[in-house]
């Protein structure tokens, strides 16, 4: 078997434990799909070709919700992911000096991960904390009225 067969085997295998456990309905496709990916780091394909399978529903509708959903990825992400906010409320509160500052810290651009698979840094629309920007999101940890002074501190967290 190659490295390849071995992750799809994995993915399909873990797909197929969570939809058990959840009762392989239609209902539980989000706290399927959330556990696969917390489980495996991303939904890759083989995951939704199987709670497809499982739960009888055809595979554009799992990869709609699957994508639909910022939580979640059908994409490999690093081990920790940051999330900027970009709306108007954190921007007018300095968001455009962090998110240079972010970008030019972990020498990366907006969806990509860093070549170590430590980082990967995304965008987001809102994190619900307008009153208190600047805001990032790292995994799970919220940072309100970020500065770029504050980054080096907070990334060091991680490593």
């Amino acid at each position: 078997m190659t490295v390849g067969t071995i992750a799809s085997d994995k993915a399909r295998q873990v797909a197929q434990e969570v939809c058990q456990q959840h009762g392989a309905t239609r209902d539980e496709l989000i706290p399927i799909l959330s556990d696969i990916n917390r489980q495996l780091g991303y939904l890759p394909a083989e995951a939704l070709d199987e709670i497809s399978t499982q739960l009888k529903i055809p595979k554009s509708q799992v990869l709609s919700a699957a994508s639909f959903y910022s939580m979640l990825s059908t994409q490999p992400r690093g081990r920790h992911v940051i999330k900027f906010c970009e709306s108007a409320p954190c921007h007018v509160q300095g968001g455009r000096e962090v998110w240079l500052a972010l970008q030019d810290q972990l020498q990366l651009k907006s969806g990509e991960t860093s070549p170590d698979d430590r980082w990967t840094l995304e965008t987001t629309s809102c994190l619900g904390q307008c009153a208190d920007g600047p805001v990032i999101l790292v995994d799970e940890d919220i940072y309100l009225n970020v500065t770029p002074d504050q980054l080096s501190g907070i990334l060091a967290k991680y490593k």
